[in-house]
C-alpha cells in the first residue's frame, strides 16, 4: 500500500508513474490527497475540542476548591457539549480513515524509474539470453505426449479424483518431482536462505499484507465457512512471519525459502499455451523471500537475479532474462524480471519464475518496520522470486532432453532421482 505521504507530496509525479502501470483510475490521488485534507481536519476540530476540556477541567477543580460551585457547573455543561462535539468528531474521523483505507488499497505499487514503458508482453525488454537451443530428433514430440509415454502424470485421473488443471504425478514422474524439489530448496539454503514449511491456507489479513486483497480474489480458492484462501505462492505465508515485527538493523537481511503447493483458480484460454503441464489449476514451486533496508533493496534485486539465473544454468536450460514493462507488471511489484526458458518441442518460451521487489509496498501494509541505526522506526522493503516455478520447468526439461533412447536428465539432478535418465 503506498503512503499518503508520497501521494501528497507530488500528485502529478505519482500519476505520471500511476500511467506507466497502465492504471487508468489516477482520479483516486486527489480523492486520497481530499480524504487526507479532511482527515486532517477532523483530528486537528478533534484535538483542540480536548484541550479546552482539559482546560475547562482543570478550572473546575480549582473553583470547586474556590466554593465557586454555581460558574463551576456552568463550565462543566460546556465540557459535556464539547465531549458530544468530540465523540460526533471521533465517529466522523473513524469513517474518513476507513474510506481512506479502502481508497489506498486500489492504487498499485509505483513503478521503479527503471521499469520499460509499454503496454503489453511485447513490450518487455530482453536483458539477456542465454544457453543453446537443443535441436532435437525427427519424431521428438511436446511433453503432454512424453508424459503419456513415460507414464509420468495423469492427468484424467486427477480430474476424476478433483478436476481439469490438477495432475496426478506417478512413479518416476513423482520422484523428478521430488528431485527438483529437494535440488532447488538445498540450492537456496546453501545460498543462506532459511528454509520454511508454511501453512497452505491464509487468513484475510494474510492475503492482505502481500496485496492479493483486494486485487486478485477471484483467482484464489476461497474456503467461505473459514474464510481462509489456499495459497498462490509461498510468498504469502511466509512474507506474514513478519507481519507487525518490528526488526533490529543487523537481523537484516532476512533470508527465507520455502515449497509449497500453489493453486490458482484461473487457468486462461484453450489450445496448446494450456495443454499439459503449461497452465495448471495446483502446481508447486519453491520461492525465495528477502527483507532488507531501502537503500540496499535494488542491489539485492540483482543478487537475487543472478540466484535464479544461476540455478538454470545448473539445469542446462536455455533461458532469457526479461526487464517488465508497467503494462505487464503485477499490482505489488516496483521492478520485475521474469525468467523464461526455451521449450524446443513446443518452439515457445516457458515462463518460469518471476523477481520482483515491492519497495515498501508489502511492509507498509505488513507493518513490518525496523530501528535504523540512529534509532528511527523506518519501513523495511521487500522482495520475492520463485526458485523455481516446477510445471515448465518440468515440461522443458522432459522435451528439451528427449533422445530416442529416453529422457537424459542434467547431472545436477542426478544424485536426486538416481539415475541419470528416465527410460521405458
Amino acid at each position: 500500500m503506498l503512503q499518503v505521504h508520497v501521494l501528497r507530496n507530488d500528485p502529478a509525479w505519482v500519476k505520471q508513474r500511476l500511467e506507466v502501470k497502465r492504471f487508468g483510475q489516477t482520479g483516486l490521488v486527489d480523492e486520497i490527497v481530499s480524504l487526507d485534507d479532511d482527515r486532517k481536519k477532523a483530528q486537528s476540530d478533534c484535538d483542540n475540542l480536548l484541550a479546552q476540556v482539559n482546560t475547562l477541567s482543570k478550572e473546575i477543580g480549582d473553583m470547586m476548591k474556590q466554593g465557586k460551585k454555581p460558574e463551576a457547573e456552568e463550565l462543566k455543561s460546556k465540557v459535556a457539549a464539547y465531549k458530544a462535539e468530540i465523540a460526533d468528531l471521533a465517529e466522523q474521523l473513524k469513517k474518513i480513515e476507513e474510506l481512506l483505507k479502502d481508497k489506498l488499497v486500489l492504487l498499485p505499487n509505483l513503478p521503479s524509474e527503471q521499469v520499460p514503458v509499454g503496454k503489453t508482453p511485447e513490450d518487455n525488454v530482453n536483458v539477456k539470453e542465454s544457453g543453446t537451443k537443443p535441436v532435437l530428433y525427427k519424431g521428438a514430440v511436446p511433453h503432454w505426449d512424453l508424459i503419456k509415454q513415460y507414464d509420468l502424470v495423469d492427468f484424467e485421473t486427477g480430474a476424476k479424483i478433483t478436476g481439469s488443471g490438477f495432475p496426478l504425478y506417478k512413479g518416476k514422474g513423482a520422484k523428478l518431482q521430488r528431485s527438483l524439489i529437494q535440488y532447488f530448496l538445498d540450492y537456496n539454503t546453501e545460498a543462506g536462505y532459511t528454509e520454511y514449511i508454511p501453512p497452505f491456507m491464509v487468513n484475510e489479513a494474510s492475503a492482505y499484507a502481500t496485496g492479493q486483497l483486494p486485487d486478485k480474489e477471484g483467482q484464489m480458492y476461497h474456503v467461505t465457512e473459514d474464510d481462509f484462501y489456499l495459497i498462490p505462492t509461498a510468498e504469502v505465508p511466509v512474507t506474514n512471519i513478519y507481519r507487525d515485527v518490528i526488526l533490529k538493523e543487523e537481523e537484516m537481511p532476512v533470508k527465507m525459502t520455502a515449497y509449497s503447493p500453489c493453486f490458482r483458480r484461473e487457468a486462461g484460454s484453450f489450445g496448446k499455451d494450456v495443454r499439459g503441464l503449461n497452465r495448471v489449476h495446483q502446481f508447486e514451486k519453491i520461492e525465495i523471500i528477502q527483507i532488507v533496508q531501502p537503500e540496499k533493496s535494488y542491489d539485492v534485486l540483482e543478487q537475487m537475479v543472478t540466484h535464479v539465473e544461476k540455478l538454470l544454468q545448473k539445469l542446462e536450460l536455455p533461458y532469457r532474462i526479461l526487464k517488465l514493462c508497467g503494462g505487464d507488471m503485477g499490482f505489488a511489484s516496483a521492478l520485475t524480471y521474469d525468467f523464461e526458458v526455451y521449450s524446443a518441442a513446443q518452439e515457445r518460451w516457458l515462463e518460469v519464475s518471476s523477481v520482483s521487489n515491492f519497495e515498501s509496498f508489502q511492509t507498509n501494509r505488513l507493518k513490518c518496520r525496523y530501528k535504523d541505526a540512529n534509532g528511527k522506526m523506518q519501513l523495511a522493503h521487500s522482495l520475492n522470486g520463485s526458485s523455481l516455478a516446477l510445471p515448465r520447468i518440468y515440461a522443458a526439461l522432459l522435451e528439451n532432453n528427449q533422445t530416442e533412447n529416453g529422457i537424459v536428465l542434467p547431472a545436477v539432478l542426478h544424485k536426486y532421482f538416481g539415475a541419470d535418465k528416465i527410460s521405458s
